[in-house]
């Protein structure tokens, strides 16, 4: 006995010990208070900039010349660096994002290609080229052209202060360089520029084309994370005095106002671009498609310089040639007036005569509903070739015809998409200047989002690629290997689009319109976009914000959407359907026939009742009543009796309750996907109506993979659909359906794309679409 005492003891002890180990799933509910940054004084809990919020200032004076013939840029700047914060500098780190194509650059060097699953003719032309990219630094001065002490360290260069840059105090110093522009269609690239061989022709897109600044924080201190090309630019805001020498025949585009308009605009030009500060309709052409074709043609030697000013601007950038045609039009806020403009090559048309500039006013006041009004004095869309990349107040934009002007619905809804995605990009990352290097969702993630809302204002059934909750199930219910939480360095993400660009849109979508609402939410992202207008934010800056703004507690929904890979699947697994027994034996003792008759009888006992009606009853009729009077059905005095008594004994709540006739309808749910979300149901009763059920997710509060539900209804429900509008991004609905809805099969729905995209019906919308106009 004692050593059967002993052996249960440590059989109890060992069990009690592995559950021990066993780690506890953690709570989908659990607040974030282990994952974001404890709020300070400079980042307050609300989400709001603190009380002793600073940042830096840099003030850029350049002068740029462009090199057509060898395609180069040559550079001179004076570098103004405001020192707000409360620290001494003793030195300061510049980004030179044009040696991430230095032949020794780590981009290069940690480029990842197999041969045997095959290398795309854009790669084989990278690694077989043998361009010599990067800046060329000349000197590094202080403002007096005394040579400063500096280090470069790939994409980094820190100067060395001959003395500490005290709290308030400034420092001026100036940086000569050149260097060779990529042929971006060979190479590809962020800028650079695309070349026309038939006539000989360029057109240049420039951007990151002079050392600048990096930002000095309270978060990171100095943020000189390399720049290996995928996560982009984090920049201070300044003012820019720009000067621009280019071939006299090029038309310039630019972040920024010109300054010498009389200079480098003819007297028409200047005539036509004061009728497009009063075109609010329609664009007007400043140089049109006439005048564009004698430029390509020209081929001057002689220079014209193009002086613009910028204020308040986290960056800057231009374009140039000989080949663009130029429009605009004007859109009002309050008594400012914005100039949208197009500058494209005649390769465009006939698609960006017709949209571009329309888009261009179109996205900025969406933008503007949504966020902050649009505080510059012009926004600009350039078009060259396969590119989507932005800077304050000008975008560059692909979407190209066909050689002879035709072009597809994709084609022209991928123009116009790419044309709302940059333009908005002036608001995020531009306005609301977030950290792309480290955090790519909060400015691609954020702008997708509004770029959604855009289209659909654009265009009622506009056939938007990100946004939509059922959109984005692919990805989310794939290879869990191959996905990164959206909470990853820009850099280290798997799968970029989906996870930087759709993934966040998306559940900003569903937050908008089934989590919050869209009152709340609105009320709540202008908020935040208000607060960070023209300051850096954080991540944790916007989850706060959201919450404090609408008075939702969204942890729950930042956990499991930011921070986890889980995907959404709810299982409506079991329906279970009671009624009251009201212990009236008229009611219940017919009810209980009625349930005995359907259900299946036991195949001897049909065959007795068979015999004895052929061998008894026909022989014997008398003996009929016999038979029949034992009905177990039928109601007697007793019954009658019990059922008063009863009766009396209640109140009359629980006699209402009693005769109410209400059905009951138990429903159990299992979360299989892991990411917590409303349960939205829709019952179809007896009579055809419909009811819908939308209930907080709070019903996982506490951290159950399953749940059950019991719901009162006044009639029987004949049908049960679990998220009837596809809102939550359910990746299986196969288990969305009470009776079971058989799925179509992949060849099923095979077919069915087959049929949608038809190319004679398709090509028939084309063409009436187009007769129809710009909207």
């Amino acid at each position: 006995m004692r050593k059967f005492g002993f052996l249960v003891f440590l059989l109890t002890l060992c069990a009690s010990l592995a559950m021990a180990q066993t780690p506890q799933k953690p709570n989908p509910f659990k607040q974030l208070y282990e994952e974001l940054p404890t709020p300070n004084e400079y980042h307050a809990a609300s989400g709001a900039p603190g009380h002793a919020y600073w940042q830096q200032k840099v003030d850029y004076d350049m002068k740029i010349r462009l090199d057509d013939e060898n395609q180069r840029i040559y550079g001179e700047e004076l570098i103004t660096y405001h020192n707000n914060s409360p620290d001494e500098l003793t030195y300061l780190w510049l980004q030179l994002d044009q040696n991430m194509r230095a032949e020794d650059s780590d981009t290069k060097l940690i480029s990842t290609d197999e041969i045997n699953k095959g290398i795309n003719p854009g790669s084989m032309k990278r690694m077989h080229s043998t361009f010599d990219g990067g800046f060329k630094l000349e000197y590094v001065k202080d403002k007096n052209l005394r040579d400063l002490s500096y280090v470069v360290n790939k994409t980094m260069m820190r100067i060395d202060l001959p003395a500490r840059l005290k709290p308030g105090a400034s420092y001026q110093f100036r940086i000569k360089w050149w260097y060779n522009i990529n042929d971006r269609m060979q190479i590809g690239g962020r800028s650079g520029y695309e070349y026309f061989p038939e006539e000989n022709n360029y057109l240049y897109t420039i951007a990151q084309f002079f050392p600048r600044l990096c930002v000095y924080n309270e978060v990171d201190g100095w943020q000189n994370k390399q720049f290996l090309g995928r996560g982009e630019f984090t920049l201070s805001f300044g003012d820019y005095h720009v000067e621009l020498t280019v071939p006299a025949d090029h038309v310039v585009a630019s972040t920024g106002l010109w300054k010498n308009p009389k200079e480098v605009l003819t007297a028409e030009q200047r005539q036509r671009l004061d009728q497009a500060y009063k075109a609010f309709e329609k664009p007007v052409f400043i140089v049109n498609a006439e005048e564009a074709l004698a430029n390509e043609k020209s081929k001057t030697e002689s220079t014209k310089t193009w002086i613009y000013e910028a204020e308040n601007v986290r960056d800057f950038a231009f374009a140039s040639s000989r080949k663009f045609i130029w429009d605009a039009m004007t859109v009002k806020f309050g008594d400012r007036s914005v100039l949208c403009m197009s500058y494209y090559p005649k390769e465009g048309n006939p698609l960006w005569e017709r949209y571009s500039t329309m888009v261009v006013a179109h996205t900025i006041r969406t933008y503007s509903k949504y966020t902050v009004d649009y505080p510059y004095p012009v926004a600009i869309s350039v078009h060259t070739d396969r590119i989507g990349m932005e800077y304050p107040m000008i975008c560059f934009n692909g979407g190209r015809p066909e050689a002879d002007g035709t072009y597809s619905e994709r084609t022209k809804y991928g123009m116009i998409g790419v044309i709302i995605h940059e333009v908005g990009h002036n608001y995020f990352p531009m306005i609301i200047n977030s950290d792309e290097r480290q955090w790519t969702w909060m400015d691609e993630g954020l702008n997708t989002f509004v770029q959604y809302l855009t289209e659909v204002e654009w265009e009622r059934d506009y056939p938007s690629r990100r946004g939509p909750a059922a959109n984005i199930t692919g990805y989310m219910g794939g290879d869990k290997s191959r996905i990164s939480p959206i909470m990853t360095n820009s850099e280290s993400i798997w799968q970029f689009g989906n996870n930087a660009y759709a993934k966040p849109a998306t559940a900003l979508n569903i937050l908008r319109e089934t989590i919050m609402g869209r009152e709340l939410f609105d009320h709540a992202f202008k908020e935040y976009a208000q607060r960070w207008a023209f300051r850096h934010p954080t991540p944790a800056d916007f989850f706060r914000s959201m919450e404090d703004a609408s008075g939702v507690d969204l942890d729950w929904f930042w956990r499991g959407w930011f921070y986890t890979t889980d995907h959404v699947d709810i299982s409506m697994d079991a329906v279970s359907w009671y009624q009251l027994d009201t212990q009236n034996p008229e009611q219940e003792k017919e009810f209980a026939r009625k349930q005995a008759e359907a259900q299946p009888e036991y195949i001897g006992v049909t065959r007795n009742r068979e015999q004895i009606k052929e061998t008894v009853m026909e022989k014997y009729p008398e003996l009929q009543d016999f038979y029949n009077k034992d009905d177990p059905y039928a109601v007697d005095a007793v019954d009658q009796q019990k059922y008063k008594k009863r009766l009396d004994s209640l109140d009359q709540e629980s006699r209402d309750i009693l005769s109410s006739n209400k059905q009951y309808y138990e429903i159990c749910f299992s979360n299989k996907g892991g990411l917590v979300m409303p349960v939205i149901l829709e019952f179809t009763y007896e009579d055809g109506s419909k009811e819908e059920i939308r209930i907080p997710a709070e019903i996982w509060r506490q951290g159950a993979d399953t749940i059950c539900k019991v719901f009162m209804v006044d009639q029987p429900i004949v049908n049960i659909v679990l998220d009837p509008h596809v809102e939550t991004a359910d990746v299986d609905v196969s288990n969305n359906y009470w009776p079971p809805r058989p799925m179509p099969t992949r060849f099923q729905l095979f077919k069915e794309r087959q049929e949608r995209e038809n190319p004679m019906q398709r090509a028939k919308r084309a063409a009436e679409l187009e007769k129809q106009g710009p909207r």
